[in-house]
């Protein structure tokens, strides 16, 4: 298993500090090893007595992983993750409150209330295909039309039990039902039409760049940067659409863990990640979206600014979405998860 392997390597990491006098900085991140491994050698730089070890796991893996280690915290900073998944943290009380110095710099809808977790990236989530066998006419435009029936089979996606990206994407969906009927059926319904079409859900993103590269499934649904990064960095024939309906614009947080045994630290590394100067060089580097609106945008890359006139945010309600997130996750899981092959 992914976690498996990924605490093995954090033990021999640690092992092998052991003669190491620096303070230890533990993260826990999705945003991978790329851009994690970049920041950590900047902060290193202007924080010589810090050293930074992070662990990259799914969003919903570190959720659970906190809420299992609440009582000795193991981690000092969360980094990333949808705002759906930190105002979970925030209402089982796994947070530290931490107001930053940008904080006036984010809209009300990129930070909590509390000040327990603000936002650092915005996340659009796409309809992406491999363009060396769909064409951008035949490409699904909005995400009724991944359903056609001629994508039977052909479908990929991201296990969402422990992905935070697919449970805002599927979680979005089940708002729209509750918001247009009060019910949540027709999501459902929608899930299961989704699981028809679906080849496989692989268990973490490589496997499904991996699949989607060598055509044993020609569409999924994920985050815009990853899939942007595929194509732009990577050369993976790889394209994406924004939904034309709309598309969950996610808030990727970041919080400091209540009891945290390195607080003073994870405060220097959450300010050094988010200043302007890390914002745009994780804009450049690594296709991310800045959060925070004093930057210029002018000062983003261009496919960043196309972007934001393209994307239309679908109206999602966070509420609804952390009330409910976890049993509609359980009922796709029992009643909807690879049900379709069956049809």
């Amino acid at each position: 298993m992914r976690w498996i392997a990924t605490m093995v390597l954090a033990c021999l990491a640690f092992s092998s500090c052991s003669s190491d006098k620096r303070t230890v900085l533990t993260v826990y991140s999705p945003h991978g090893k790329e851009l994690l491994q970049f920041l950590e050698t900047g902060f290193e730089k202007v924080n010589p007595t810090i050293d930074v070890q992070w662990i990259d796991m799914g969003s919903q893996e570190v959720l659970e992983r906190i809420r299992a280690e609440s009582v000795n915290s193991q981690a000092d900073v969360w980094f990333g993750a949808p705002a759906e998944a930190f105002d979970r943290a925030t209402k089982e009380k796994l947070l530290q409150p931490y107001k930053p110095t940008w904080a006036a710099a984010v809209d009300a809808e990129g930070r909590e209330e509390g000040n327990h977790w603000y936002g650092t990236y915005l996340t659009p989530e796409v309809i992406a295909y491999n363009s060396d066998v769909v064409t951008a006419a035949e490409a699904p435009k909005d995400w009724d039309e991944v359903l056609d029936p001629k994508w039977k089979g052909k479908v990929l996606i991201r296990d969402p039990i422990a992905s935070g990206t697919m449970r805002a994407i599927f979680g979005a969906i089940m708002a729209r039902s509750m918001a247009q009927t009060g019910k949540p059926d027709a999501g459902y319904e929608w899930l299961r039409r989704l699981d028809v079409n679906t080849r496989e859900y692989v268990l973490n993103p490589t496997i499904l760049y991996q699949k989607l590269g060598r055509q044993e499934g020609v569409i999924t649904l994920w985050d815009m940067p990853d899939i942007a990064t595929l194509e732009q960095r990577f050369k993976i024939p790889v394209k994406y659409v924004i939904p034309s309906s709309g598309t969950p614009l996610l808030v990727d947080g970041i919080a400091i863990v209540r009891g945290s045994k390195h607080p003073a630290e994870a405060k220097l590394y959450y300010e050094y990640v988010t200043t302007p100067e890390a914002m745009l060089a994780a804009a450049d580097k690594f296709l991310r979206i800045p959060a925070r609106k004093d930057i210029p945008a002018d000062k983003l890359p261009g496919w960043i600014q196309a972007a934001q006139k393209e994307i239309k945010p679908m109206p999602v309600d966070r509420a609804v979405m952390a009330a409910h997130l976890d049993e509609w996750m359980k009922y796709w899981d029992a009643n909807i998860r690879n049900r379709g092959s069956k049809q």
